[in-house]
């Protein structure tokens, strides 16, 4: 028997018995799908996260797909699991919680005031305005950039890319289910759905979509910060629609 055919046969046997030792020995068939997209998150993530960290709830995730995979959909189990996997450890990141809410929620206010400056005034705003138009304290605004620059992998980050690769995996499995949600993407300029697709569907890091594109690492992140605001204030307006 080739190793593809005992694969299927464990499987066969799992979806027939629900054998918690069947679900082993897939989790460890599995595993490098877990290593994979761990891997690719790690490094959007402060150093203080530990890549076993990751790979353990991974595989939360992992567990969760064989549960729930239904071969009848015509997805591959890596296609089903990969989403699966990275909200399972997403998760994990939500519950650790190192960019506290108090200081997420003081951030969209002063992202807020920043965008709202730059429609009024048809220029980048000075760091002065920015903290007069959000109501706080010079110092304050420093402290928070500060902040949000050493924890770099903020959780709206993940958050938006939760939501599009859900909206990507649901699309494939239910049609069009979150056709709405797509459309905005597609609503972007060509290099903007492009960046957004290696980013978030693909997991390259903005230094390897800038070699792939040709363009410094300085660019792609500047197109990115652009790309995902205009995605979030779209989102809102989605959801208030």
């Amino acid at each position: 028997m080739s190793p593809s055919e005992d694969l299927e046969q464990i499987w066969r046997e799992f979806r027939a018995t629900k054998d918690p030792g069947l679900r082993n020995r897939l989790v460890l068939q599995y595993a490098p799908l877990v290593k994979y997209v761990a891997g690719r998150l790690r490094t959007r993530m402060p150093d203080t996260v530990e890549q076993d960290d990751l790979v353990s709830d991974g595989v939360l995730g992992l567990m969760d797909a064989i549960e729930r995979f239904e071969p009848a959909r015509g997805l591959s189990f890596q296609t089903f699991a990969v989403p699966r996997i990275r909200g399972a450890i997403i998760d994990g990141m939500r519950s650790m919680d190192f960019v506290p809410r108090s200081i997420r929620d003081k951030l969209r206010v002063v992202l807020r005031a920043q965008k709202a400056l730059e429609l009024r005034l048809g220029r980048a705003p000075e760091e002065t305005e920015v903290a007069q138009e959000a109501g706080i304290p010079v110092q304050q605004l420093r402290d928070l950039s500060k902040k949000a620059s050493s924890n770099h992998a903020n959780l709206d980050d993940f958050d938006l890319a939760d939501e599009l690769s859900q909206a990507a995996d649901h699309r494939v499995e239910q049609g069009d289910v979150n056709a709405s949600l797509m459309r905005v993407v597609d609503q972007l300029a060509v290099r903007d759905q492009v960046i957004i697709a290696l980013y978030y569907f693909e997991g390259l890091t903005l230094a390897e979509i800038g070699l792939v594109l040709g363009v410094t690492e300085s660019r792609v992140s500047q197109v990115h910060r652009r790309a995902t605001t205009t995605l979030r204030e779209r989102l809102i307006a989605l959801d208030s629609a």
